[in-house]
């Protein structure tokens, strides 16, 4: 969430990066600038009247001590009638206060100086690209298919017991999927990720703390009953463990990963981007988030981005790194790197993982802060990474590495999955 402050003193600044990210609503930015002139109006206006009150009373027990009681008895009047007018006075203040709140988090993060113009993903940037893109043999097919003739998942049982993005995975497919989570957990634990296991489901002010709401509510499974939100990644949950903690300078950074099922209702997705793996209702992802000195959040996501590469130059497969473009990136997101690998059988590219930092937007939601060396108290930058998202890493894995005789896996999950080959 943007700070009021902040954007009084930088309003012209402001809608130039709100227009960045092709932002419908610039003339909000004025609105919330006038609510806050209101604000602080009768807020002036409270404190003077709630000062007059204050001496008044205090002048009300000096002439009683000297034995003024008609005196007393005036200043009594004034007091009640100064009282009244107060009320009024703190109901309009509260009214405003809450409309600043409820139309302030309508405004996205500000994109960072480095992000580049443009609407849709073809105006992303590539930073630069790794790996190589395989030459299938003749019978090579798509990953629905492999998965049909090695009887890994099955996707109309899913549609049976659930619906369609809802797969089944079978034998040695369950165990590929649970051997690719252990590897993407170790390999980011050994890297000083401290592993968590949190909810699959997250109340209303956790949702909000890391901007899914109010931007993101038709894009998540909503359990009405007990309004709870089924997460639509682990960033929401490990995030807001730290909600309402005020941090020592010496605990940065903080470093959590964790394994989770996502759900996202992904509506209005349909058509042959959404076959197979690639567009799930239900999917599992490992995640890495950090609280991070705010002076040294741009330095540690060039660290996140370089540890989620290496990653992927170890499962052999070929990816790109995009720089996202204004009106690409997500709501709350100040600068984010898609990773993109090359799915060979489909002939595309396939994002499969996203890295971002939020700045301060979601600390400043949640109140994470921590206590510089000058005992002050300042808003930590939160980051995030996926380190994999598995739906379509399974795909390129899969695809990419067919053999006539198999699916030969790359070298770092043979003990994982106990095999060198999928057969």
């Amino acid at each position: 969430m943007l700070q009021i402050a902040f954007i009084r003193q930088n309003t012209a600044l402001v809608k130039e990066r709100l227009a960045l990210k092709n932002f419908g609503d610039i003339a909000l930015v004025d609105e919330l600038v006038s609510l806050d002139d209101t604000r602080k109006k009768l807020q002036l206006e409270f404190d003077t009247t709630q000062s007059k009150i204050n001496a008044a009373s205090k002048e009300i027990g000096q002439l009683m001590a000297k034995g003024q009681k008609e005196a007393a008895e005036t200043q009594k009047q004034e007091v009640a009638t100064l009282k009244t007018t107060l009320q009024p006075i703190a109901d309009q203040l509260a009214e405003t206060e809450k409309k600043l709140q409820e139309q302030i988090v309508k405004l996205p993060n500000l994109p960072s100086e480095i992000v580049p113009p443009g609407k849709t993903p073809e105006d992303n940037v590539t930073i630069r690209e790794g790996g190589k893109k395989p030459a299938l043999h003749a019978g090579a097919v798509p990953h629905w298919d492999l998965t049909k003739k090695y009887n890994l998942i099955d996707f109309e049982l899913g549609n049976k017991i659930t619906g369609s993005g809802f797969p089944v995975y079978i034998g040695k497919g369950a165990k590929f999927q649970r051997a690719l989570i252990q590897y993407f957990l170790d390999y980011n634990t050994n890297a000083g990720y401290k592993e968590f296991m949190p909810p699959h489901m997250v109340n209303e002010t956790s949702a909000f703390g890391t901007g899914q709401l109010p931007d993101k509510e038709g894009q998540m499974y909503f359990v009405t009953e007990d309004n709870f939100y089924l997460i639509p990644t682990a960033e929401v949950p490990v995030t807001n463990i730290y909600r309402d903690e005020l941090l020592k300078e010496t605990d940065l950074p903080v470093k959590m990963t964790a394994y989770t099922p996502c759900f996202r209702r992904e509506a209005g997705s349909y058509g042959k981007d959404v076959r197979g793996l690639n567009r799930l209702h239900q999917f599992d992802k490992v995640e890495i988030v950090q609280l991070v000195h705010p002076e040294k959040s741009y330095d540690v996501l060039d660290e996140m981005v370089n540890h989620v590469e290496t990653l992927l130059q170890s499962l052999d497969l070929p990816y790109r790194i995009l720089r996202l473009c204004g009106g690409d990136m997500g709501f709350a997101s100040a600068l984010t790197y898609d990773f993109e690998v090359y799915s060979a059988a489909q002939q595309k590219w396939l994002e499969v993982s996203s890295v971002s930092n939020f700045e301060s937007y979601q600390t400043n939601r949640m109140k994470v802060r921590f206590k510089d060396a000058n005992g002050k108290n300042q808003l930590v930058h939160s980051l995030n990474g996926s380190s994999l998202a598995l739906p379509r890493i399974v795909a390129c894995l899969l695809e990419n590495h067919q053999t006539e005789d198999g699916i030969q896996l790359p070298a770092v999950l043979h003990s994982y999955f106990g095999a060198q080959m999928i057969n």
